[in-house]
């Protein structure tokens, strides 16, 4: 795979301060990078160096084979970007907005209507074409800026927050969008949302004191999670006791935690040794005895107890 975006040891220094500090990573097309990180991990600010808005400290940046610090022009020509906020004239009409947008890139006349006419409908503005941008929800203001990113249809994009103030439905097409736009180009979005990783990333970078402490797939990461292949059980009452002892003697059971009691019925939690998938050995054993089961589920993990480990033990 082609590296479109190669990142060697970038730093970035305010004052004394490393907001970013000696990062690495390459991404090529094909792949959709969710950039995860607290507040101040440094997320931003990487995204603005990678898009020639501001100056490394030091070390290296390219994209498309072009040096940040040599060719910012030509970077800004073949990356969509969506900042922080999506700044745009409010004065403006989205429909404006997007035809200055089209001058600004340059875009040949023959094929501006067209262009700007589906990114209109890829975003879902046409609702909002005539209104002034100033007079809009946050969550049209974000699709006007989501829309100005993709007009040129770059090679690369680079998406900070791209579905901050959406609502549930909008947040579903744009993720919808984002994974159809992946098959030809390389994304890095930054988010909080640690669904939307899990829902179009095919690798997380976690980055946190301008640090990356991470580089996986969301997949690979959920491993980690001490909910991963946990058995979550509910029996009747009249056998929890049998069915706690006999789960704590199991082969390979680290331990059994009982939840919570109900009328007719008990929870536990189970928790295999090295998270691993002791599921069909619980279900035949309930088989076997006969038990009228209220429920009994395997746990794929959360990708946020993963996120809250990472970055809070490196933060301590």
């Amino acid at each position: 795979m082609t590296s479109q975006i190669k990142v060697e040891s970038l730093t970035k220094m305010f004052g004394l301060k490393k907001a970013v500090n000696e990062i690495s990573f390459a991404a090529g097309k094909g792949e959709v990078i969710g950039f995860l990180g607290p507040n101040g991990a440094g997320k931003s600010t990487t995204m603005k160096m990678l898009t020639g808005f501001l100056v490394p400290s030091y070390g290296t940046a390219k994209i498309e084979g072009y040096d940040v610090l040599e060719n910012a022009s030509k970077i800004k020509a073949c990356i969509g970007y969506l900042p922080e906020g999506a700044p745009a004239y409010g004065d403006m009409t989205p429909l404006s907005y997007l035809s200055f947008i089209a001058e600004v890139r340059k875009i040949p006349h023959d094929l501006r209507k067209t262009r700007i006419e589906t990114v209109i409908k890829k975003t879902h503005l046409s609702t909002v074409l005539d209104q002034s941008i100033e007079t809009l929800s946050k969550g049209f203001k974000r699709r006007v800026g989501l829309a100005q990113a993709i007009l040129h249809d770059p090679s690369i994009l680079i998406l900070d927050e791209p579905t901050d103030g959406l609502d549930p439905n909008q947040k579903f097409e744009v993720r919808k969008l984002i994974a159809e736009m992946a098959k030809n180009k390389t994304i890095i979005i930054s988010t909080h949302i640690l669904e939307e990783v899990e829902a179009v990333c095919t690798r997380a970078i976690i980055i946190a004191n301008g640090k990356i402490i991470t580089d996986s797939t969301p997949q690979e990461l959920i491993h980690y999670s001490e909910m991963h292949n946990s058995i979550h059980l509910s029996v009747k009452k009249e056998y929890a006791d049998t069915a706690r002892l006999h789960f704590m003697k199991m082969n390979g059971m680290q331990r059994v935690e009982k939840r919570t009691e109900h009328a007719h019925y008990v929870d536990f939690v189970l928790y295999p040794q090295n998270r691993e998938n002791k599921y069909y050995e619980v279900a035949q054993f309930l088989h076997d005895k006969d038990w009228t089961v209220h429920q009994v589920r395997l746990e794929k993990g959360k990708l946020d107890d993963v996120f809250r480990q990472l970055t809070v033990s490196d933060l301590s």
